[in-house]
């Protein structure tokens, strides 16, 4: 593509500064522009990214005419507002996970990017990667026979600040929604693809945990039933430090993926895994830049085609309404 997209970041967290260097050293994407509640904190921003424009509110950036699309990395509770509001300036969006705190409002969020004709996307930013791609097409050609089982977490231990993020409910804290979203999004994926399809819904969900005394879920694991006996074990938290992995397991053999979520090899070089008997294969997959500027140029290149929703592994608006009911149903089996 000729002509670089036009970024504006909403928001000037951790996150927000990984995907700002992801776009800078991106493909397909400029930065042109970052907005935060106040002036100073949007400067500083700014001034470490080399960003022209920075704006003392969402609003304003939003009403500029040079930004094109906009990636909201506000806390959890602010995503749906802001992603309306962007819709209804025209932009194109890229939230993080998750995309809202419950399913009515990922609805309202789809529909006013459905009604304003604009790109959206929830960022889960491994769809985005070679491999998971290398993982959905093993499991479809049938690598391993059929899929049984699959199990994935994705857990660590935050330090105790009740005011925090991760443990204040009123920021939307607990871990289903910070990480146990990647584990419901990757479980979906893979039963899908073992059917042939982009994703698949569960039949079925049981949840344990524990409550915390913040009122979020600390850790807590699921059980979930697909369509074909698929059986899926997730398990998620911010209080307890797991064995961040997935793994499929078939009729004929099994995939590990050793980093899930941020893509990485192990101390072989692998990036998957795949055990058929007394076999084990390892299979790297190409190098092709950062995470994020993956994501910014999965983004970029959709948009380029005139499609308002990406293609699987990416996630398609259907697929980010699936996971956000299964995120209800498992906060509720808890009472979280």
């Amino acid at each position: 593509m000729t002509d670089k997209l036009s970024w504006g970041i909403i928001g000037t967290g951790m996150i927000a500064g990984k995907f700002a260097a992801g776009i800078l050293t991106s493909e397909t994407g400029r930065l042109t522009a970052v907005a935060s509640r106040n002036q100073a904190t949007a400067d500083a921003f700014a001034d470490e990214f080399g960003i022209e424009k920075r704006f003392a509110s969402y609003e304003a950036m939003l009403a500029d005419p040079g930004v094109q699309a906009v990636y909201i990395s506000t806390p959890h509770p602010m995503h749906a507002e802001w992603a309306v509001k962007a819709a209804d300036a025209g932009k194109h969006i890229l939230c993080e996970k998750p995309i809202t705190l419950d399913l009515a409002d990922a609805e309202r969020v789809v529909e006013a990017a459905r009604a304003n004709g604009v790109f959206l996307m929830e960022a889960f930013m491994y769809r985005c990667h070679a491999q998971t791609a290398k993982l959905v097409e093993l499991v479809r050609s049938g690598t391993i026979g059929e899929v049984r089982m699959v199990q994935a977490t994705f857990s660590f231990q935050t330090g105790w600040d009740p005011k925090s993020r991760l443990l204040d409910k009123s920021l939307g804290g607990g871990g289903i929604l910070d990480v146990g979203c990647y584990c419901a999004s990757m479980v979906r994926l893979v039963a899908g693809a073992a059917q042939g399809k982009p994703f698949a819904e569960p039949t079925e969900l049981k949840a344990v945990g524990r409550i915390g005394e913040t009122g979020v879920d600390e850790w807590t694991a699921a059980v979930l039933k697909f369509p074909g006996d698929i059986v899926a074990q997730l398990s998620c938290g911010v209080q307890l430090n797991q064995e961040n992995v997935v793994r499929v397991y078939g009729s004929e053999g099994s995939i590990l993926v050793p980093s899930p979520w941020f893509c990485g090899k192990d101390e072989t070089g692998a990036n998957l895994v795949v055990r058929k008997g007394s076999n084990t294969e390892r299979i790297s997959v190409p190098e092709s830049g950062g995470l994020y500027s993956i994501e910014a140029d999965t983004v970029a290149r959709t948009i380029a085609k005139g499609v308002t929703q990406a293609d699987a592994p990416a996630m398609t608006w259907d697929d980010t309404l699936g996971n956000m009911r299964v995120l209800d149903l498992w906060r509720a089996e808890i009472g979280g």
